[in-house]
């Protein structure tokens, strides 16, 4: 990999991983607590995520049980989740709170799916984006630095080579999260 292109690959690097991030908060009928990493609670002034105030923790596949470490913070981890847009009412008895995730129809599942093709899409044009950024720097810095035509030539295939890799990943990722959607 040439070092002009380093900085390219990291910027391919982070969309993908963002885009796996986003994936991680689409509810696909089971309890992940991953789900909750974007909640904030008010904790004396700052906000916190609710993961720093309370335990997490998945005793089933569909329900995700939250205890606060200070009984005061039950209503605020409650508040949150009801302003959030996780679409799922908490019961809580005092101590605890209890997400009960209900199993997702098949018409909200083909939803999820469309959702999650359209995000992957909009990875795969941020690569793009990134790969004309690459080859316009490239044309530059010839002209600039007088590199030869061949060398230009080859590292126009290495960025087109590093965009369809990134490419391929993206397609992956949307198969495997598409797949674990539409798995009943």
């Amino acid at each position: 990999m040439d070092e002009r292109l380093v900085a390219y690959q990291g910027k391919m690097e982070k969309t993908l991983s963002s885009l796996e991030q986003e994936f991680m908060g689409i509810r696909a009928g089971r309890a992940n607590p991953h789900l909750l990493d974007k909640l904030r609670v008010d904790y004396y002034g700052s906000p916190s995520p609710i993961q720093s105030v309370a335990n997490v923790n998945v005793p089933e596949p569909r329900m995700i049980q939250i205890q606060p470490w200070e009984p005061s913070m039950v209503k605020e981890i409650e508040k949150a989740i009801l302003s959030s847009d996780l679409g799922i009412t908490p019961t809580n008895d005092g101590k605890m709170i209890r997400l009960v995730f209900p199993e997702l129809t098949e018409e909200r599942r083909k939803e999820l799916a469309k959702d999650i093709k359209k995000k992957g899409e909009n990875a795969k044009v941020a690569v793009r984006n990134i790969r004309r950024d690459a080859l316009d720097h490239i044309k530059k810095t010839a002209k600039a630095e007088d590199i030869s035509e061949d060398e230009t030539k080859d590292l126009e295939d290495s960025v087109q080579k590093l965009t369809d890799d990134f490419v391929a990943k993206i397609d992956k990722t949307v198969e495997a999260k598409s797949s674990e959607i539409l798995t009943v």
